[in-house]
């Protein structure tokens, strides 16, 4: 199943520089000077001129630790457009049958899985990352979702990160499903980051024809989203609606509004543009179940606003509790408590 297993030897020498395994620390660095320049500027947001109705889907790693059924559950009751499946330990996740069976019951397509490439899913099917990725393609065109979301390669997995990129084309080539390679960050050791992926945690500069922007990451790694989006023009296939504080070096996943990324703006410039990917809210969610559906309906609420569904629907995108329309000074400044 290894895309790659059955490639000629070249012999060709390797070259005698390789790539530094660490860094200094540039991220924060980088994160705190683009917010200084945006807020000074006053934070513009665009003009609302939508050329599309983008979707919004609900990723099931917003409900972890409940489960898919309930991701679909909670993506049906609040109105979201559909799901990604997270394919993970949950026999569910790997179900084509019992996955079939939610789309119908709830009404809520697939519009997108996450192969099993995270950290923590390195013994899913196996050692052979192609394997995972390749396995979860298959799934794919099983249930005709049109993309599959993949982390890049961590550098300690041989030929694997070796040949990462020109393997991917391969397989998107031999079975037409879309790979949409994720942004990640560097790993951070004291004042040094450790560079973790090949060919690099940002694929915008890659020969990839199909890219996943991941907000909450652009936020750890201080890499500028609006420039990612920017600079990939139609190679942008998926959007995970996150923010983070770039504060930290963890992988945040706070709802849109609660951190200092650009969520609205980066909305609106991909709605204003016609783009045809789609939205999907990865958030972390905790406490009560109460608290997670109320944190899910107002991420929606925030992203139909800024990507002008309400121009549509003819309303005014007002929080149907009171006050301001929804997401207008939602993106707060560092040290600002949320509402």
């Amino acid at each position: 199943m290894n895309p790659r297993r059955d490639r000629p030897t070249t012999g060709t020498p390797r070259p005698a520089s390789r790539k530094p395994y660490t860094r200094p620390n540039r991220a924060q660095r980088a994160g705190r000077e683009e917010l200084f320049k945006r807020l000074s500027a006053g934070d513009p947001r665009s003009e609302q001129n939508p050329q599309r109705r983008i979707p919004v889907g609900l990723s099931t790693s917003s409900v972890f630790p409940a489960g898919v059924e309930e991701c679909f559950r909670l993506a049906a009751e609040i109105g979201y457009d559909g799901i990604e499946v997270m394919v993970s330990y949950a026999k569910d996740s790997q179900d084509p049958d019992r996955l079939r069976e939610y789309v119908a019951r709830y009404e809520q397509p697939i519009l997108s899985l996450h192969a099993p490439t995270l950290f923590l899913l390195q013994g899913l099917w196996g050692r052979d990352p192609w394997v995972k990725i390749e396995r979860t393609v298959e799934l794919a065109k099983e249930l005709e979702v049109p993309t599959v979301v993949a982390h890049p390669p961590f550098r300690w997995q041989g030929s694997y990160a070796k040949e990462f990129v020109t393997g991917v084309a391969e397989l998107e080539a031999r079975h037409g499903v879309a790979i949409a390679v994720e942004n990640m960050y560097p790993w951070r050791l004291g004042v040094r980051e450790l560079m973790t992926y090949l060919p690099d945690h940002d694929p915008t500069d890659e020969d990839y024809e199909h890219v996943t922007v991941d907000l909450s990451h652009a936020a750890t790694a201080g890499d500028d989203a609006l420039a990612m989006i920017d600079r990939l023009g139609d190679r942008l296939t998926h959007l995970h609606l996150a923010d983070g504080s770039g504060r930290t070096t963890k992988d945040e996943h706070l709802p849109p509004g609660e951190g200092n990324q650009p969520c609205a703006e980066v909305l609106r410039r991909l709605a204003n543009r016609g783009w045809q990917g789609s939205v999907l809210l990865e958030v972390s969610t905790s406490g009560s179940a109460e608290t997670r559906e109320q944190v899910l309906r107002q991420c929606l609420l925030f992203a139909r606003h800024h990507l002008g569904h309400h121009l549509d629907d003819g309303d005014e995108g007002v929080d149907p509790q009171g006050g301001a329309p929804q997401g207008e000074g939602n993106d707060r400044a560092p040290g600002d408590d949320p509402a």
